[in-house]
């Protein structure tokens, strides 16, 4: 994504609202999350992850390319070849044929989805509550010649009524039901819309058997980046087996693919934290970049190219790439559990 498309987005996105204060708004959710465990009532945890996407993104786009989600690394690979080899490692495990129908459970932009329609020839039906996520990728699917092969359901995936029982073949859900406020009612609704039979591939974000609850640090970090990502919890990869089982899954494996596949080399956070693969939208990703990218969107708000309040959402997206590092430096953190389940016959 150039400078010019990204001016485009960020204006259809925020629509003259006062994209400001929506990321204050934004960081104010755990307080309002925690006012609601006390009693106060009215929060809605749907609402804050549609508002952490309306919000951002476009400047994810622009730094991390169409398919939003993490990747093993491999020293060989620009992150764009990694992502590329991660979905096809999906689309193989999930055992994909022409004849079948698919769900992608919180579909974001639809970069997975079209490359599970270009290589397995499925129908794809994607889930999002993100308006403004979902007309991106209805229009990315347009420009591919793929909008045949998709359908759009603008709903939670907590809640897929107008989707019937039994419907799917296959269903997939790469980094999007770690947002759940309720894991265990997030898989039984997936559960429920696929075939018996049918596989599922998840990825998730958790924390790692390294994380201590009684360090300071540890719970610091973890604070951060459920603040940043809009997770009203982290899971362990254990509790995200068990959610499974109890929604009535057959759980065939669980990996933590940041520590089977990369190298000491290839942290899967190594992007945002020096430059990883060829010049151009790596650089964006570093932290002299995001500082880069911050300092020239408060010139391009004066100037009137971008909205006035940009310069915040990167603010917001920067402390969020420290966490992510922070994660995976103390290795407390992993985007990058994996599980292949089944419902059974």
């Amino acid at each position: 994504m150039q400078i010019r498309e990204l001016r485009r987005g960020l204006k259809a996105a925020y629509e003259g609202t006062p994209v400001e204060r929506r990321v204050q708004g934004f960081d104010g959710w755990l307080d309002r999350a925690s006012a609601q465990e006390a009693g106060a009532g009215g929060y809605d945890h749907a609402a804050t992850v549609r508002e952490y996407y309306d919000l951002c993104s476009d400047f994810m786009i622009f730094g991390w390319g169409e398919s939003l989600h993490f990747a093993p690394l491999s020293p060989r690979e620009s992150l764009e070849e990694s992502k590329l080899r991660h979905q096809r490692l999906m689309i193989a495990k999930l055992e994909l044929t022409e004849d079948m129908t698919v769900i992608d459970v919180g579909c974001g932009i639809g970069g997975p989805m079209r490359r599970v329609v270009r290589e397995a020839g499925v129908r794809v039906v994607g889930i999002n509550n993100s308006s403004v996520q979902l007309e991106r990728a209805k229009s990315l699917d347009a420009e591919a010649g793929l909008d045949h092969m998709v359908d759009y359901l603008e709903c939670s995936f907590m809640d897929m009524d107008a989707l019937a029982d039994d419907t799917f073949d296959r269903g997939y859900a790469i980094e999007s039901t770690c947002h759940a406020p309720d894991k265990v009612g997030a898989f039984a609704e997936i559960h429920r819309v696929l075939k018996p039979g049918a596989l599922f591939w998840g990825q998730e974000m958790c924390m790692t058997d390294t994380f201590d609850p009684d360090d300071e640090r540890h719970l610091a970090i973890k604070q951060e980046l459920m603040q940043g990502i809009a997770l009203s919890e982290i899971a362990t990869t254990d509790e995200v087996n068990q959610a499974l089982v109890t929604a009535g899954f057959e759980v065939i494996e669980g990996i933590d693919r940041a520590v089977e596949e990369h190298g000491p080399t290839t942290p899967w956070y190594q992007p945002m934290e020096t430059r990883h693969g060829t010049l151009g939208s790596a650089l964006r990703r570093t932290p002299l970049g995001r500082k880069a990218l911050m300092r020239g969107s408060r010139l391009a708000e004066v100037l009137g190219v971008f909205p006035r309040g940009s310069s915040e959402v990167i603010r917001l997206l920067d402390r969020t790439a420290d966490a992510y590092v922070a994660g995976g430096r103390t290795g407390i953190f992993t985007p990058l559990y994996c599980f292949l389940a089944r419902k059974p016959l």
